[in-house]
């Protein structure tokens, strides 16, 4: 998305944890994290493509591919941008919608920008949550309905965080006020060059989205909405492809929707969802 306009003040004491320290337990494995690789090294098999200008499922100019045990976006097979129905791309994680949940994803940005992307997209890539499905976006939609946690990449001299936020049809709240900005900068410092950056993401709902980078967080907001002010509870998730080669070499989730009766076999302790009809009791 667009170059940021503001900042946004993060409290220091500020921890990335559940809001619950759970005290009693079900069983030996109701510590026990259970995280999702929805990304599982080999292939695509789970995932959604819809490039900008292209029909769902075609994968133009083979921009997104998996190499290396790496989910990569390429740009090799093209002349310039925007060639042959080939805009801005998004793969989504088509298997499953969330609400409450953590996510962490591991990514660099690798050689050149693809001629004629846009300025603003120089090492510019995101990870697109609570957005719609791939199956409603239109043919050209640039960008699916969502809210964007931005991953930006230095240029060598100038300070550019990463963990930003924008907002396509979408608005949240920072220290109790609407924020209306198209994109806000968070308090995270520079990566540059091609190192791996770990980030993370905690969503509750419309309730609190936490961003970090490396575990320090970097970004707090709550009350996620729709433009028209209607609370915005979960969705699918995406990556982008804005212009920039950028390589994903983990991408996992941890549910924190769940049974939350102890009395359980599948009670975890670090849900604060509760889902009822999801709970398992022994014979």
């Amino acid at each position: 998305m667009p170059m940021l306009l503001h900042s946004a003040k993060l409290p220091l004491a500020l921890a990335f944890t559940s809001l619950l320290s759970g005290a009693a337990y079900a069983g030996t494995d109701a510590k026990t994290e259970q995280w999702i690789d929805l990304f599982n090294g080999k292939d695509l098999d789970a995932w959604a493509i819809k490039i900008q200008g292209s029909e769902l499922g075609e994968n133009t100019l083979d921009t997104f591919r998996v190499e290396d045990g790496l989910l990569k976006v390429r740009y090799d097979q093209y002349d310039t941008f925007g060639q042959k129905n080939a805009g801005f791309g998004h793969i989504f994680y088509a298997d499953q919608a969330f609400s409450y949940y953590r996510l962490e994803v591991e990514y660099r940005f690798v050689g050149e920008q693809v001629p004629n992307g846009p300025e603003w997209a120089y090492r510019n890539n995101g990870i697109m949550y609570h957005a719609q499905s791939p199956q409603s976006m239109g043919l050209d939609q640039d960008f699916p309905l969502s809210i964007e946690y931005q991953l930006l990449g230095g240029n060598g001299q100038e300070e550019r965080s990463t963990a930003n936020l924008c907002t396509p049809g979408t608005q949240i709240f920072i220290d109790g006020k609407l924020r209306q900005d198209h994109c806000i900068v968070s308090s995270s410092k520079t990566y540059h060059g091609d190192q791996w950056v770990t980030v993370q993401l905690e969503v509750h709902g419309s309730e609190l989205a936490i961003h970090s980078v490396n575990g320090e967080p970097v970004m707090r907001y709550t009350n996620l909405q729709l433009d028209d002010g209607t609370a915005h509870s979960g969705g699918f998730i995406a990556l982008q492809a804005e212009s920039s080669p950028t390589d994903f070499r983990r991408v996992r989730l941890l549910n924190l929707e769940g049974c939350m009766d102890k009395k359980a076999s599948n009670y975890r302790d670090y849900f604060i969802k509760n889902d009822s009809d999801a709970c398992q009791y022994a014979e």
